[in-house]
């Protein structure tokens, strides 16, 4: 039997590294889950609920590092996809969705649970975009794949359930390496500045997001010199507060008055990896580093004297 699009689609994902779809059944996905119920190498897990295949997409993704795909049916299917794919956004986790439609040649006659994907998702995700032909597949699906995996986010696929059951142009997968794992680094110069402002700073406070994980013992150790008081934000705190003697606990409305006060008492306050968005919680006059990923959010909640673009 010829290859459909949705059989292409299953290998694609495997290919990725995916073993796991998240979702609920329906007609418009027909073609989607009976080739993963043919597929070795991935399964699918029913839930009752398609915000849950959203949420539990977002946890494995979480807590992996790796790409987690969710499913939903047409109309409300992956409608209910929403709230759960916002949280994967908003907590930068690659999270792929497969947002099945309605059949192609009723789109735009206001057709039974008709919806538009590309606009519903735009807001929750880095990637949307429908399929409508044969020739656009795998070459779609790869981009938002590679957009999920690069960007920290969410990328969305709009399939038509006609459109998966034809036959595929391609006969396999366009993309065969592995996801990239590049180091950034400050220059030298901005490393030898920031050394200059450590140096010459008496009362140094550290606050650590998300963006310290996988660095737990490199932040202690460098708490350790500068005898730093830690202050963690609140998706910083299961990679920074374990086994963890210079950590004062969260600052911000869920937080505790030893963090508050490491951050308002400081001379110079060290931002590594987080986006902490309570701007009244910051000091005033201290000296601030924000180190981040995102060269974007560099001075985005509060005053910045130096910034550094970096893992």
């Amino acid at each position: 039997m010829a290859k459909r699009i949705a059989d292409l689609l299953v290998e694609t994902i495997a290919g990725a590294g995916v073993e796991r779809v998240y979702g609920l059944c329906g007609d418009s996905l027909n073609g989607i889950t009976d080739a993963i119920r043919t597929h070795k190498k991935i399964q699918w897990v029913h839930v009752r609920h398609e915000e849950t295949a959203a949420f539990a997409a977002g946890a494995e993704a979480h807590l992996t590092g790796s790409l987690a795909v969710c499913a939903g049916s047409c109309g409300p299917g992956n409608l209910h996809l929403i709230n759960g794919l916002y949280d994967c956004q908003r907590s930068r986790v690659p999270v792929l969705a497969i947002a099945a439609q309605i059949p192609s040649n009723e789109i735009g006659s206001g057709y039974f649970q008709e919806t538009r994907p590309e606009h519903l998702f735009a807001q929750c995700s880095h990637y949307c975009e429908t399929v409508s032909h044969p020739d656009q597949m795998p070459r779609v699906l790869e981009i938002a794949i590679q957009t999920a995996i690069a960007r920290r986010g969410v990328s969305v696929v709009s399939i038509p359930g006609d459109v998966a059951l034809q036959a595929a142009t391609v006969e396999s997968p366009r993309l065969n390496f592995p996801p990239p794992k590049p180091t950034v680094c400050p220059s030298e110069h901005e490393i030898q500045s920031l050394a200059r402002v450590l140096n010459g700073s008496k009362k140094i406070t550290i606050f650590g997001g998300a963006g310290c994980a996988g660095a737990h013992a490199e932040l202690i150790t460098l708490a350790g010199k500068l005898n730093a008081p830690i202050v963690h934000a609140l998706r910083g705190k299961e990679f920074i507060e374990y086994d963890n003697p210079f950590d004062v606990g969260l600052t911000g409305l869920l937080g505790f008055s030893s963090g508050h006060h490491a951050m308002m008492n400081c001379d110079l306050l060290l931002m590594l990896g987080t986006d902490f968005p309570y701007q009244q919680f910051f000091p005033k006059d201290a000296t601030i580093v924000q180190i981040d990923i995102r060269g974007e959010q560099l001075g985005r909640r509060t005053k910045v004297d130096y910034g550094l673009w970096a893992t």
